[in-house]
């Protein structure tokens, strides 16, 4: 038998066009791989000058006062296409200071001939002598072999001040480079070092044609200065400790609060799309910084910082969205395309006005390569490999972007909005102007000492419309919560007909079923329509509120259990104890409603104790408070709410889930008001929540009412 022919592997010349334009996605881009390599060379400081010839045409010049390349590194290195050389050698290292290299793909090379045409570089190491390379990169890929084709290579003289480094000099620029690319340059280098890194060992400065002045490459003032800042880290096991900070860019008062994140609540916020036990991703750190960005907002910054509105927009467009920092070098993204690799302008769909788009958004993320090995970026380094460690890794920033959303929110809210109507209509009242001017008059004051009195009485009018316009704002909301949840809850239903039609259809044909895929598929298929109904029953009441109740009386205990039996999986999963009283108490309520209060109560409750060490229980307590009403108490031994959060929990939108709607409690609160009632929480950090409400007695003999 005759052996096999062996056929080498050959590549055509045509390899640097063609990767060049498919891994390096623009010009803009290609400069950036270019300064990185002057960094993994161990610059301290890289110039990158766009200069024109003696024949009028612009070239690009990139200088580093680097390490530089030895005629062996050329030869071995810079020559050899996808170079392995930075896997077998990360750390760069220059005396005692040491960098871990950024670069492995081998995109310099790539990089220069997507520029230009042709490319001229010296280099010069410590102690050798210089060398001068020139590619013709057309000659390059009209070759027929890659094993055909060379640079030239030649002694020539170092003529920068350094005692060593690399310049690079493009010519036949591919693109024209006019004051717009080269904004957008500037922009986008000044994100290449980590914008809240306080290192100083790497400087970029960036000169244009027609001026020898060098800009040093830096992110804007205002972007240290952030209205809503989220900062902390995440351990090796996926917990997150952060500490959130509001600074009004005007008038407005403070705030900070720390925040805790367990890796459960991510997973639970996940829908058990990751495996049990902690994160595998590895421990990182982050700092997220935000902005309104409304016409009021940006004329306060550029008020503040003395520069043009134009530019507040411009340098956070700029900046925009959480970009990936491995050891403190840019990893993601690149291209102004790939900014949102989280989705987050796609999740913001569902809560507009309330989540944060990706050009509110400038965040840093610090990843290692030690630390993170599982979190690698494509080849065109504009997204993360798909792997167990990157989903888990984007699903923690989600939800710590989600703790920032739901914080800002508070920020954002109006302190009156859930005062009692008629405390506000009492402001509309002249009777205490009049008192004042009758007592004037008595005393016989002339008519202009009077006027600091209606001045007064102006402005409490005007506090008082400006609260009333809230309040309406604020009703006005959740008026159109109703018209979309009577939407959202006819959409679900229908759809989860027809989802449970068609799984009964196919248990039908194929039972009895063998198949290990194909059971576990209908078993997440019944679950994503379980979830589905519960969401839609969520919002039922709400959808409800103007139709007429089917029945006007509940047992109260009946419905707790039903409630607790409701659910029962988070409760049995949390090992969470739960107390009822063994009365019988007949309130006049829809039970549908009722379990909408009380359901809301027991899961926020089950939720939060899912972290708790000791004892976790939910005990019911009711008394009669008065006439023909009855006190319901809800307690639990959870974490407990801040004081100052005690009526913010009640407010649309306010959650501290990390994927949470913030309606339960809205829409709980809301029913027991709508029955002439009110619900309050008292609590204290560590020592659990009580939740307090009201109802209405069942009159006697009046078995509908």
């Amino acid at each position: 038998m005759n052996e096999p022919a062996r056929i080498p592997f050959r590549m055509h010349p045509r390899v640097f066009d063609a990767l060049g334009a498919d891994l390096v996605t623009s010009d803009v881009v290609a400069i950036i791989e270019l300064v990185k390599n002057a960094y993994d060379a161990f610059a301290r400081k890289v110039y990158v000058k766009f200069r024109k010839d003696k024949d009028g045409h612009i070239r690009l010049d990139i200088v580093d006062d680097g390490h530089g390349m030895t005629r062996e590194v050329i030869e071995d290195v810079w020559c050899l296409v996808a170079t392995p050389h930075k896997d077998r050698h990360p750390i760069a290292r220059r005396g005692a200071e040491k960098r871990r290299v950024t670069g492995a793909k081998g995109l310099g090379r790539l990089s220069a001939a997507r520029l230009g045409s042709r490319l001229s570089m010296l280099t010069m190491a410590h102690g050798e002598p210089c060398w001068r390379v020139r590619v013709d990169w057309s000659s390059v890929s009209e070759g027929a072999e890659i094993a055909e084709s060379y640079v030239a290579c030649e002694r020539a003289t170092w003529s920068e001040d350094s005692g060593s480094g690399t310049r690079l000099r493009i010519r036949d620029l591919h693109e024209t480079w006019d004051d717009v690319r080269i904004s957008d340059l500037k922009q986008n280098l000044a994100r290449l070092i980590a914008p809240f890194a306080e290192r100083r060992d790497f400087r970029i400065f960036l000169s244009v044609f027609g001026s020898s002045k060098l800009i040093e490459v830096r992110a804007p003032a205002f972007l240290a200065h952030p209205k809503y800042r989220i900062r902390g880290r995440v351990d090796s096991a996926g917990n997150v400790s952060s500490e959130y900070k509001f600074k009004p860019v005007a008038a407005g008062e403070p705030r900070t609060r720390k925040l805790d994140l367990t890796w459960r609540h991510v997973r639970d916020a996940a829908q058990g799309r990751f495996p049990e036990g902690g994160a595998a991703c590895g421990p990182f750190s982050f700092e997220i910084r935000a902005w309104d960005i409304g016409g009021q907002d940006t004329a306060e910054i550029a008020d503040r910082f003395r520069i043009n509105r134009s530019e507040v927009r411009k340098a956070i467009s700029a900046h925009k969205g959480i970009s990936v920092y491995r050891d403190e070098v840019l990893v993601l993204p690149k291209s102004d395309n790939a900014r949102d690799w989280l989705g987050l302008d796609l999740r913001r769909v569902s809560r507009v006005g309330q989540r944060l788009s990706t050009n509110q958004l400038v965040g840093s993320v610090s990843i290692t390569a030690d630390g993170n090995p599982g979190i690698g970026d494509t080849s065109d380094r504009e997204r993360l490999v798909s792997t167990a460690e990157a989903s888990q890794f984007q699903e923690i920033l989600k939800a710590v972007v989600g703790q920032m959303e739901n914080e800002r929110a508070v920020d954002r809210s109006e302190p009156d909005r859930e005062r009692p109507m008629e405390d506000l209509f009492e402001g509309l009242s002249a009777d205490g102007l009049l008192d004042e001017i009758r007592s004037l008059s008595e005393d016989d004051l002339s008519a202009s000492e009077a006027v600091p009195c209606v001045r007064n009485f102006s402005r409490a009018l005007k506090t008082t419309r400006h609260s009333i316009e809230r309040r309406f704002a604020h009703y006005s909301r959740l008026a159109t919560v109703g018209t979309i949840a009577h939407m959202l809850v006819h959409e679900i239903r229908a759809r989860t007909t027809a989802f449970g039609g068609f799984l009964e259809f196919v248990r039908e044909r194929s039972t009895p079923c063998s198949d290990p895929e194909l059971q576990e598929q209908m078993r997440l298929a019944d679950q994503a329509i379980e979830a589905l109904e519960a969401l839609a029953d969520t919002f039922l009441p709400l959808a409800n509120r103007n139709f007429r109740r089917r029945k006007r009386h509940s047992v109260l205990e009946e419905q707790i259990r039903h409630c607790l039996a409701l659910a029962k999986g988070d409760i049995r999963k949390r090992r969470v104890k739960c107390e009822v009283p063994k009365t019988e108490t007949i309130v006049a309520v829809d039970p549908g409603e009722l379990d909408a209060i009380i359901l809301n109560l027991v899961i926020n409750a089950a939720y939060w104790m899912g972290d708790a060490a000791g004892e976790r229980r939910i005990d019911f307590r009711i008394r009669r408070r008065r006439v023909q009403r009855v006190e319901v108490r809800v307690s639990d031994t959870g974490p407990g709410i801040e004081p100052k959060d005690a009526d913010r929990v009640f407010w649309p939108g306010v959650t501290g889930k990390p994927d949470g709607i913030g309606m339960g409690l809205t829409v709980a609160r809301q029913l027991v008001i709508s029955y002439g009632g009110r619900m309050k929480v008292s609590s204290a950090p560590g020592d659990g929540a009580e939740f307090t409400f009201d109802l209405p007695l069942r009159r006697e003999g009046n078995a509908n009412a």
